[in-house]
């Protein structure tokens, strides 16, 4: 053998190492980033078990199990159409005549649905019952989050916060190993195109009940968040009173910027990587600022409510909308999509 082809030999040799090593490398950065798409899925999976177990929990309060527990679920009939309103009275009307039974299964169920999400064997049966019965919720309990009346209001909570917990459950849903260095956790399991336009469908339905006559009148906003200071702690129900005065005949202007701010976060998905980031902020501070002082955190502190309302699953929301880090070198998997501003 001529020591040309010994020396090509070894450059060969030299050049199938550095590619394995190179190869080798990718896989084990691709590996790591995967990992913590998984763990930042399962974390947002823990805090959904956290709200369903929080909503068991205050089921479970002393009024509850009286009649102003069905009257609650009645009012939510009010301005829907008899075929929404009717199965509504019915549900109400069982529920009083059997209060103390129906509302000890219905706590059971949320705290079952939250320990089936925390515990990772059964996760998958429990997100499956949790879009059921959150389906079967927003119905009889929310009254189709009021979206169907004319006055639902994102101020106060619409299109209802059960609604929310669904969608959460099928954008957490386990993904298979192919998704799981998708752009963000909230597309590991259905992918970016589709997670992305159930995004701007909530978002850009939000904007749109904002501008809604019954929420642009002068006082709209200001009665809206004036009213959930009653029964509030004094510091919770000052800063209600404060947001109410600085809105006072300003109804129209506070509705379009709150919309303007809706629809920027609707199509901030679609944006490169920053501005994506600069506006999923943005998205978690209006629901923050809505879950303040249009929400009172859902009532909770005021006693009676069933959940934190809309505000805060907003926020776990956006954050399974956050931007994953891309791992240098490696590529999308099949079907998926780069996100936008980011190299293929």
């Amino acid at each position: 053998m001529s020591d040309m082809a010994v020396a090509g030999g070894r450059v060969a040799w030299r050049g199938r190492l550095g590619t394995e090593t190179l190869g080798a490398g990718t896989d084990r950065a691709t590996d790591g980033a995967a990992g913590k798409a998984r763990d930042a899925r399962r974390a947002l999976q823990l805090a959904l078990a956290g709200i369903w177990l929080l909503d068991g929990v205050l089921q479970f309060q002393p009024s509850m199990f009286t009649k102003a527990f069905s009257q609650m679920l009645a009012a939510t009939a009010a301005g829907n159409p008899a075929v929404v309103a009717r199965p509504i009275a019915w549900d109400a009307s069982l529920v009083e005549h059997h209060a103390a039974a129906l509302n000890t299964v219905f706590a059971a169920i949320q705290l079952l649905l939250g320990l089936g999400i925390a515990f990772r064997p059964t996760v998958r049966p429990a997100l499956a019952a949790s879009i059921a019965w959150a389906v079967g919720v927003w119905w009889f309990g929310e009254g189709l989050g009021g979206v169907l009346t004319g006055t639902a209001s994102p101020v106060t909570g619409a299109p209802g916060a059960v609604i929310i917990y669904a969608l959460l459950a099928a954008l957490l849903w386990p993904a298979s190993g192919r998704r799981a260095t998708a752009p963000f956790p909230a597309a590991q399991a259905v992918g970016a195109r589709v997670s992305r336009a159930l995004w701007l469908v909530l978002w850009l339905s939000l904007a749109w009940f904002a501008l809604q006559p019954a929420n642009r009148a002068p006082q709209a906003l200001r009665d809206m968040i004036a009213g959930m200071a009653n029964g509030q702690p004094g510091w919770l129900a000052a800063v209600d009173r404060n947001a109410a005065a600085l809105l006072a005949n300003h109804g129209l202007a506070a509705s379009i910027v709150l919309t303007a701010a809706l629809t920027l976060a609707a199509v901030g998905v679609y944006l490169p990587r920053p501005a994506a980031r600069a506006t999923l902020v943005l998205a978690m501070v209006v629901a923050g600022a809505l879950w303040v002082t249009g929400q009172a955190f859902g009532m909770i502190l005021a006693g009676g409510a069933t959940d934190p309302n809309s505000g805060l699953l907003l926020i776990l929301l956006a954050l399974a909308y956050w931007p994953a880090r891309t791992v240098t070198g490696a590529l999308p998997s099949a079907g998926e999509e780069p996100l936008p501003g980011t190299a293929a």
